[in-house]
Formats: structure tokens, sequence, C-alpha cells
């Protein structure tokens, strides 16, 4: 009787208290190991990178719901940022030459603001900000400082962090923000996308078209356009090479959705009701909102103007009173439907299913990296088994096998007709680990249809592996597949 493989997750745990062991009169290394132990039990970690501008702290905000993150260009922006759930809100300041220490928290109207005590930034390696928070405690989110930034040290400090020369990232996967794909991001992504076993794969990368809704200045279709433009690229088989997806979200309208006060409320319904023609003539320019003194005096005045222009944008303002108009006069509905319309819903069931339900394949990939380091770094005699476990589990394991096998088919170097590619993907896992993202099926699909679909799609994928019209990369592909079906199978028996 065949016995099912223990999960990967718990092999992983396993080589890396064996590597303790063998480890333990090296302090550094078996700091190091223990470190990446306690890291199976924490939340996932996703750092937010991206170029300067494009959107980071404010997405952050937008994702755990609350204007935590300084998103004005102060010194803190320039230091890499986590946010961590806690019992109670504390930060605390990590200085590269000095013990950490806690800092002073204050809060205004663009997010937290944190009190350096005169230390230099260039001093700072990290801060630590945790903050009560439902959101954040399925992931730990880290906000990093512009890449290609006008300060080189920002821009090396998120370089150095996200891809270290020689030592894994710190972060289990990467949103990477831009507003469109530039030289630049290919570079980044590129740098990111480094080479190994473990690491030559985009399955935890995100690439999100951020600040949608300024494509077309702002028009109420503007984020259609963006989403079109999303599209584009996630068929571009050199993007699609390098990430898992492309998402378009409007930043600034998710924000500002998830944390709508009921004084700005009533300022959109003071000017939705003004003349059609004189509220457009309005939003013409940022600008020209702000300093337009309409013929009515039951207005907000230049100042509320100009503060509700930097928190919802040309875009925001002209669909929420859009929305006024059309006769939403709930607060409640107006914020649900602006993060509707803004992307964030799309992005987070991304995060759901490339990495939340990865979590445990991408805390054991993040675990064999620092595993494999410490071996290059400090080999041994006692070290040699330990060496060909990685490797074993490595090539064996086949959720790494899925990994790279995706990596191969977004590459383009096994040409597949695109329905048949798709169909490959998404049975490997690219569109979620669960039976029904699997088999692309409703999540409400009951077993019997998913093991019927899951044997139907077994026995096609097992005649195309021995197709004699099937060449060898094709064969192999097919092989893959059908072993992701049959993990499928025992899953539902389970």
């Amino acid at each position: 009787m065949s016995h099912a493989a223990p999960p990967l997750g718990s092999v992983v745990r396993m080589l890396l208290r064996r590597t303790i062991d063998t480890y333990r009169d090296s302090p550094q290394a078996a700091g190091w190991l223990e470190h990446n132990l306690s890291r199976f039990d924490e939340p996932l970690r996703v750092a937010i990178a991206g170029k300067v501008k494009a959107g980071k702290s404010t997405l952050l905000n937008a994702l755990v719901g609350e204007q935590i993150a300084p998103t004005d260009a102060g010194e803190c922006t320039r230091i890499v940022t986590w946010y961590r759930d806690a019992q109670v809100p504390k930060v605390m300041m990590f200085p590269r030459s000095a013990p950490p220490r806690q800092l002073t928290i204050s809060r205004g109207s663009g997010g937290l603001s944190f009190d350096l005590q005169g230390t230099p930034v260039e001093q700072v390696d990290k801060l630590d900000v945790q903050w009560p928070s439902q959101s954040l405690r399925t992931q730990t989110l880290i906000d990093t400082p512009g890449i290609a930034s006008l300060s080189r040290d920002a821009s090396a400090r998120a370089g150095a962090f996200l891809a270290p020369d020689d030592s894994p990232s710190q972060a289990d996967a990467v949103i990477y923000l831009m507003r469109h794909l530039h030289a630049t991001d290919v570079r980044f992504l590129e740098s990111f996308y480094d080479q190994g076993v473990a690491k030559a794969t985009p399955i935890n990368t995100i690439a999100v078209l951020s600040r949608a809704d300024e494509i077309g200045v702002g028009r109420l279709d503007a984020l259609s356009s963006a989403r079109r433009i999303a599209r584009r690229y996630r068929a571009d088989e050199k993007i699609r090479g390098l990430c898992q997806t492309v998402v378009a979200v409007a930043g600034l309208l998710a924000e500002t959705g998830r944390t709508m006060r009921q004084d700005e409320f009533a300022a959109l319904t003071q000017l939705s009701a003004l003349p059609r023609a004189e509220i457009d003539a309005m939003l013409l320019s940022a600008d020209r909102f702000s300093r337009t003194d309409p013929d009515s005096t039951d207005v907000p005045d230049r100042e509320a103007r100009a503060k509700l222009m930097e928190r919802f944008g040309l875009f925001g303002v002209r669909l929420s009173t859009t929305l006024i108009r059309q006769g939403m006069t709930d607060p409640t509905a107006i914020s649900t439907e602006l993060v509707k319309r803004s992307g964030l819903d799309d992005l987070r069931t991304v995060l759901s299913t490339q990495f939340a339900e990865r979590r445990d394949l991408l805390k054991a990939r993040s675990a064999l990296l620092a595993i494999d380091l410490v071996l290059t770094r400090e080999p041994r005699p006692a070290s040699a088994p330990l060496a060909a476990e990685v490797e074993r589990i490595l090539a064996g394991a086949h959720e790494f096998a899925e990994l790279r096998l995706l990596s191969t088919l977004r590459s383009g170097t096994v040409k597949l007709a695109p329905d048949v590619l798709a169909e490959a993907e998404r049975l490997l896992g690219a569109d979620g680990g669960s039976a029904a993202a699997r088999l692309g099926l409703d999540p409400g699909t009951g077993p019997d249809e998913l093991r019927a679909a899951a044997l139907d799609a077994a026995t096609r994928w097992k005649r195309r592996s021995e197709s004699p019209m099937s060449g060898r990369a094709v064969a192999d592909v097919a092989r893959l597949v059908v072993r992701s079906c049959e993990g499928v199978l025992a899953g539902l028996q389970r």
C-alpha cells in the first residue's frame, strides 16, 4: 500500500532542523537558519516595490484599509519599512550600528509620521511598524524605497533588499508597481528573476499597473483603458516570463474608498448639486478644480477642494459626483463602489490565489535558498548529505517541478497551441492552487463534478503524452500536467 508523501513544508522544516544541528558551533549560520525556521510560522512577507511616485505607500494603505504608511516624499519613504499585525501600536527603528529603539508615533492627515530622533536616514537599516490590523494578520507588508530614485542611497537600499547579491530576499513575494512598462521596470524584474533552481521563477512576483485612473487624464473610462493595457501586458511573452500576472489598480481611489470620511462625502454632495456644465469645466484639471470659484456659494472653499483633489484625484472626484448625481446617497455605498472600480478587489483575489494559497511553497522556497546559502558559505564534510537533500527536494518535489514548467511555458521555449497552453498553465496552478481553479470551474463546484473534470483532463493529457505526434518537449510537459491532475484527484479523495 503506497503512502502519500509528506507535505513539502514539513519536509523542508525537518531539513532546516537538521542543518541547524550541523551548524550549532557557528552562531551566525545557526542564527540565520533559526530565523528562517521561525519564518514558516509568520504571515507571508509581501514587499511592495516600484519606482519613485509609483504609488507604493498609497497601495499599502489601500490593502490595509487605513492610512498608516506616509505618502509624502519625506525621509521615512527612503527606508525599508515593515508593517506587521500586533496587539498594540509600536514602531521600532533598527539603526545599522546601534541597538534597536522605539520611536514616538504621531498621526497626521497623510498617514503616520515617525521621529528618527536625529538618526540620519543612511544609518537606518529598517523601520518595524506594529499595528493592530485584520488585513496584516495574513500578510506582512513591506514598503520599499523607490527604484531608480534620484537618491542613489534609497535606490540601492531597495535593490539590496529585494534582490540581494549574496543571499535570498527577506520577502516571500513581491508586488511590483509600474505606471507603464519602462526599460527600468524590465531591468528590475530581470534582476529579481535571478537564476538557480528555486529562484528562477516569476511565481512570486505580481506586476501592478498603478495609478490606473491617470491613464486617459482621469476620464470616467480611464480604468477600462488601464485594464486593456494590463491585458496586453499579460499576453506579452517577455512580461509573462518575468511576473505571474499584471493587474490594473487605481491605488488612490482604493485608499480613499476604504478610508472616506463623512465631511468628504458632504463636500462631494455639495459639488454634485452644481450644474453639470459648471462642474465639468472645473474638473478639466486639478489646478482648475482647486482655484475656480463657482457662482454658487454653497460649495466647499478652495482649501477644502484642494484637499479633496489630494485625496480623490480628478478621476475620484469625477466618479463620486457622478454617482451622487445618479442617486447614490449612502456614503458606504459610494465607498464600496470606489473600491470596486479601483481594481483593488482584483489584486486581492490574485494575492489570495497566487500568494496565500502558495504560502507553504513560497516559505519552503525561501528556506531552501537560506540552507543553500549556509552550505555554500561554510562547507564542511558533515554538510554533504544536507546538500544532497536540498538537491533532491528541488528536483523531486512536484510543486517545484510545476514552478519550473510554468516558467518554461511562459518563456515560450515550448510551443503549444494557445488554448492548449492556457489549459496547461491553469492545470499547473497558474490561476490558483485549488482544484476548482486548476480545472477552470466555479469555487462552489461539488467534489463529484471536480473529480469527473480532473479525470477527463488527466485522460486527455495522458493521450497527448503518449501520442507519436507529440515531440519530446511536448510529451514531457504533458506527463507533468498529468501528474498535477493526479495530485488534484488525490486531494479530492483525502
